[in-house]
């Protein structure tokens, strides 16, 4: 008989997650808008307070290229400083329990982060990135593939030394939006590769929205087979196609645990303009609509693996819900995600929807208050032989 439930028929498949918030910083890079300190500094605490323990807070690298984070120092002296440290405290949360995150895609913005850190201000871990098609890495980060590991390789041994972590990612996974197909044998060599360098963990990403749910599956459990810890993988989904949610599934299936979304799903390729005027950025916008891309909605994923049963690690997602609907003003126009519209699942009867006379409607043709099925029919149903087979 076939077996019904999803945890045994998926052995691998977690009822614990560990989930990250990456708005601040993955989300705002996208936004062709200033978005100002005070509104950064209160997404983080206000996440925070609801229950989330991992956060990208900035990016550390060259704010000519994306001038919407000339305020990283401000935002980490903000979430460091001692107001909002005891702000922290008075809701029973220990500010060490928080895992701050900068991304910092060159030494210049890791040798940034240390010296950060040295002040009593900077983050706990940094992000660097390879894309395994080098015509997508040499576009985000202006060198060649041997040239960056050099470079990584000399950051990891800097970072160890100030106490900072370093996460390694590996993107164009599953395609890249100039080369085209890759091969999962080169992203999970790219992943052996940060790991024997140093690197604490791996965000394994899909930047553009090329992978379908059944290639991520394949590929975590490829991945998985090599190195099991799953301590050290972090799934990290953009939407461009609309498969988010659905490759969030098929990670967990295959035995992840960590993974990253944004509020309202917003996120993507770095802005070309802030606040109409031109900007760097990494060149030109891959897609015909900018508006269209994006990472996995936070609210949906929170509400969508709770309603699964699986253990979010305590994340309010009421105050998350309430946070998504505010971010929708602090942007300026309607978000991706669906369930701040719609909520979560009812558990209980709403009586507000309920029609009058159904009650006496079934008294006056006789039938009993829980009777569902006519008088005289069999208790079972029973499906014709001839279509229970096809063809």
């Amino acid at each position: 008989m076939r077996e019904y439930d999803m945890f045994k028929v998926h052995p691998n498949m977690p009822k614990r997650v560990r989930l990250a918030d990456i708005t601040v910083r993955d989300g705002f890079q996208h936004e062709e808008i200033w978005i100002p300190t005070e509104a950064k500094i209160y997404y983080l605490q206000e996440l925070a307070f609801a229950g989330v323990r991992r956060m990208e807070a900035t990016n550390l690298g060259n704010p000519r290229i994306m001038p919407q984070f000339r305020d990283a120092e401000e935002v980490l002296k903000g979430i460091r400083s001692d107001i909002f440290h005891k702000r922290l405290q008075k809701r029973g949360i220990n500010p060490d329990d928080i895992e701050w995150t900068a991304v910092t895609i060159r030494e210049s913005a890791v040798d940034r982060a240390i010296e950060l850190k040295q002040k009593g201000y900077g983050p706990d871990r940094v992000l660097m990135m390879v894309s395994t098609d080098e015509q997508h890495h040499f576009a985000n980060s202006g060198t060649t593939l041997p040239e960056y590991w050099k470079e990584a390789e000399r950051c990891i041994k800097k970072c160890k030394d100030a106490g900072i972590k370093m996460c390694g990612t590996v993107s164009t996974i599953w395609g890249s939006p100039i080369s085209g197909p890759t091969r999962f044998e080169d992203a999970i060599e790219f992943t052996k590769r940060w790991l024997s360098i140093g690197a604490d963990d791996i965000e394994h990403a899909d930047h553009d929205g090329s992978a379908p749910p059944d290639q991520v599956y394949r590929y975590f459990s490829m991945v998985l087979d090599e190195i099991p810890n799953p301590d050290l993988h972090v799934a990290h989904f953009h939407v461009t196609r609309g498969w988010g949610l659905a490759n969030v599934l098929a990670a967990l299936q295959a035995g992840i645990e960590i993974f990253e979304g944004t509020l309202g799903g917003l996120g993507g390729q770095p802005a070309n303009f802030l606040d109409r005027v031109p900007i760097p950025g990494t060149g030109a916008y891959y897609y015909k609509d900018p508006n269209q891309v994006g990472l996995v909605s936070f609210e949906d994923m929170c509400v969508m693996l709770d309603e699964m049963g699986i253990d979010i690690g305590g994340i309010n997602i009421d105050r998350i819900l309430e946070l998504g609907k505010m971010m929708e003003r602090t942007i300026g126009r309607r978000l991706r995600s669906e369930s701040i519209l719609n909520g979560r699942i009812p558990k209980e009867p709403r009586e507000e929807f309920k029609r009058p006379g159904l009650s006496k409607r079934k008294e006056k043709l006789g039938e009993r208050p829980d009777q569902i099925i006519p008088d005289g029919w069999p208790e079972k149903a029973e499906v014709p032989a001839h279509l229970l087979k096809r063809g």
